[in-house]
């Protein structure tokens, strides 16, 4: 499936963000801090803090931008703290502006939100 997709282009970031899962089927919800290092349409590498085992599929949170309850899917753990993670759906354009008037980042300082939309 994933490979028949379009490859969006990734573009460096840097947000704060929220990992939300279930530990123990659905006996406990736990939530870790991360952070958005990059992020396209289809996928984001996210940097976590510390290493924890972390399922298979979970929420991503992105609270300065309001977007809740993002769905993904764990591709790749890297050594440098650092995991890849594949989006259960396209995140608009819309989104993504959001995303970057709130990232940190020194490409996105020029970058201000549409109150219209």
């Amino acid at each position: 499936m994933y490979d028949r997709e379009a490859r969006f282009k990734m573009e460096d970031t840097m947000n704060a963000a929220r990992i939300e899962y279930t530990e123990k089927g659905v006996m406990h919800a736990a939530s870790r801090r991360c952070d958005i290092v990059r992020i396209s349409m289809s996928s984001a590498t996210l940097a976590i803090l510390t290493q924890f085992s972390l399922p298979k599929q979970f929420y991503l949170d992105i609270p300065d931008a309001r977007i809740t309850k993002v769905g993904c899917l764990l591709m790749k753990v890297n050594a440098n703290n650092t995991i890849e993670v594949r989006f259960l759906r396209l995140l608009t354009q819309k989104e993504l502006n959001k995303i970057f008037v709130y990232s940190t980042h020194p490409a996105h300082k020029d970058y201000v939100l549409d109150i219209r939309a």
